[in-house]
């Protein structure tokens, strides 16, 4: 059995990125603005190429010091979080492509799944895209070491140490 290092990953970040992702897609499937849906992606795409939740500033900036979320400091692994952003990075731009084009249904219907999944995570604590890292990582894919926190369902939010 490896022994893994969990890191301190603020899963309030974590939700303000999502919270933001899903209220800029809804708003942008009403407002029918691709161009909004298409800057959602290029924000998740920085944030993967960073190494970051896309939508961090707005968390520092604004949800924390007006007190909307608190910190909520868990020990867990980055990695799954990275990957389920940039999975959803990848919906994102393949949804804009579509709406660009033409193909509303399709691309609408990739933008509601990436909506779906973040409501998912934000208010049910499960990560879909953290636990297809984990599956891939049963599989020995290379770049998909990390295992879940003991205990801890593969994608489900671990527990506060006590």
């Amino acid at each position: 059995m490896t022994i893994q290092s969990l890191q301190k990953v603020d899963h309030s970040a974590l939700k303000a990125n999502q919270l933001t992702i899903i209220t800029l897609n809804i708003l942008a499937f009403i407002f029918n603005l691709p161009v909004l849906a298409a800057f959602v992606a290029v924000v998740m795409g920085l944030g993967s190429l960073l190494k970051v939740p896309g939508f961090l500033p707005l968390y520092r900036y604004v949800f924390k010091p007006l007190g909307i979320l608190k910190p909520d400091v868990l020990n867990d692994n980055p990695e799954p979080h990275r990957f389920a952003q940039f999975l959803g990075f990848l919906f994102m731009t393949a949804g804009s492509i579509a709406l660009f084009l033409g193909a509303s249904i399709l691309g609408w219907g990739l933008v509601w799944l990436v909506v779906a999944l973040a409501t998912l995570n934000a208010f049910g604590g499960f990560c879909v895209g953290c636990a297809v890292y984990y599956w891939l990582g049963r599989f020995n894919i290379p770049g998909f070491t990390k295992t879940p926190p003991a205990g801890i369902f593969p994608g489900m939010k671990p527990k506060a140490s006590a």
